[in-house]
């Protein structure tokens, strides 16, 4: 019965944007990964929190839904972690469920301080959990150390475990050393905080992925939600049709998909309709440099 009625309620929320969201004749946007030219569509998801949970038929049926929605949207890309509770079980047996694999871009991590063994066991336990003989990108959670090396991932990539390296971060405090762990490395991928209200990543950071060649995945586009309180119930300024926004969420992820240095944006969300709502934004125009600058003055006014 779940299964049934999540079917419905995909194909509803399906019908109810494709008629009102604009450019939905345009394809998904895609951005070459600069190691190799592979091409990755722009909007993806993120399971921190969301996917994070155990013996929740009703939960399960909506995560369902979400895939489903990223799938048919023309999205791939699912980033989650070893250290998000059971958001790898999760993503495996939905990935598994809806017979999928081949068609997204699978990302975990593993803690970048752990010991050579323990990593190991990290890497065989997503593995395990994701259900998969491997994985398109391994990420070194929330590097914190300039010294940081790319050893054991660039093994790991040999040994065919995962296609592609790279690392994260989520907070200022480990700029200055991730920056320069950027510089030395130069990895595959790169994925850093990033919103219309935490621009600090433009000044040194995406400059220094763009240098280094790293594909950049954005996590907190919305900020832990802060912008959507901000915005509150305001409606959207008018220059937002200027390039196609049509609901803040479009307007704050094309803010951040204009930025020449990112590749792709990984919000997280639990409900279909949410998950079509930001796909949209990788479809149709995005701001040049001086509506960007407009934007940020706009944002900036707000109180």
């Amino acid at each position: 019965m779940l299964a049934a009625s999540a079917g419905v309620a995909l194909a509803a929320a399906l019908s109810r944007f494709s008629h009102r969201a604009q450019g939905a004749e345009d394809p998904l946007r895609t951005r070459p990964i600069p190691h190799g030219g592979e091409q990755l569509p722009v909007v993806g998801i993120g399971t921190a929190i969301i996917f994070d949970f155990e013996n929740d038929a009703a939960k399960y049926a909506e995560r369902r839904q979400v895939i489903q929605a990223l799938v048919a949207g023309g999205g791939s890309l699912i980033d989650t972690a070893h250290s998000y509770g059971r958001a790898e079980d999760r993503v495996g047996d939905l990935v598994a469920d809806l017979g999928v694999r081949d068609r997204l871009f699978l990302a975990t991590k593993f803690s970048y301080n752990a010991e050579r063994a323990a990593a190991t066991a990290s890497m065989q336990a997503s593995l395990r959990r994701l259900k998969t003989k491997r994985v398109d990108l391994m990420q070194a959670w929330n590097v914190g150390d300039a010294n940081y090396d790319f050893g054991l991932l660039r093994e790991w990539k040999r040994q065919g475990l995962c296609r592609y390296v790279g690392m994260t971060t989520s907070s200022a405090r480990q700029y200055d050393a991730i920056a320069k762990v950027l510089a030395r490395e130069k990895p595959d991928f790169f994925q850093v905080n990033y919103s219309l209200g935490d621009r600090e990543a433009e000044n040194a950071l995406l400059p220094a992925a763009r240098d280094a060649g790293a594909a950049v995945l954005v996590n907190l586009p919305f900020g832990r939600n802060s912008l959507f309180r901000k915005a509150g119930s305001r409606p959207l300024p008018a220059f937002a049709a200027e390039f196609g926004a049509r609901t803040w969420a479009q307007f704050f992820l094309k803010f951040i998909l204009s930025h020449p240095a990112v590749t792709a944006v990984i919000p997280g969300t639990d409900k279909p309709e949410y998950m079509l709502d930001n796909l949209q934004a990788g479809r149709g125009p995005l701001p040049d440099a001086a509506m960007r600058k407009r934007i940020v003055q706009f944002w900036d006014s707000l109180s």
